[in-house]
């Protein structure tokens, strides 16, 4: 079993500290896609959380990925959003804190022989993207990209009634893969 520091691993999420969190049902869930599958497991507690990553299908290296995590496992969807018939598997941790902030593991199937980490940047990496941010994240793979999105809050972190939405692609990193900005909107 292969046990992976996030922080180490996903710097650029790096999960922030918060007000306590509640414990949520664990979470446990199966995804498939092009004859890769992921089961992704979390016993969701509010202390010494972790997630499991457990594929099957590859070609070389099934190996389960354990990383602990700061919060709790909302979600896991499977897509191809780089189309190269090699799937990923996203899965959304909300962190503790009244902000409702979410974080992003991620994983790509190297030409379905084994998996490398997915770095999204942090919010502070893009010029301008966090500025307004107080979470209540929405975060999907959409039409061939990934999606987050948001409400854009004043100063005194109420709500203005906006949303801003960055669109990513996903591109080859140095050592895994990285979800590049291509768009940025607000309505």
């Amino acid at each position: 079993m292969k046990k992976r520091n996030l922080v180490n691993l996903l710097a650029g999420t790096a999960l922030v500290l918060g007000a306590g969190l509640a414990s949520a049902a664990p979470f446990d869930k199966k995804e498939e896609l092009q004859g890769i599958s992921f089961h992704v497991t979390s016993p969701n507690k509010a202390a010494g959380n972790a997630v499991r990553i457990v594929p099957a299908g590859l070609q070389i290296d099934n190996s389960p990925i354990e990383m602990d995590i700061i919060g709790i496992v909302t979600g896991a969807e499977v897509a191809d959003i780089n189309a190269d018939r090699s799937p990923e598997i996203y899965i959304y941790v909300l962190e503790p804190g009244p902000e409702k902030r979410m974080s992003l593991l991620a994983f790509s199937a190297n030409k379905k022989k084994s998996l490398s980490a997915i770095y999204l940047p942090a919010l502070s990496e893009t010029k301008g993207a966090d500025k307004g941010y107080c979470g209540n994240d929405d975060m999907a793979p959409v039409e061939g990209t990934f999606l987050r999105r948001f409400p854009i809050c004043d100063k005194n972190k109420q709500p203005t009634g906006k949303t801003r939405q960055l669109q990513y692609k996903l591109k080859p990193g140095e050592a895994g893969w990285q979800l590049k900005l291509d768009k940025r909107m607000e309505y």
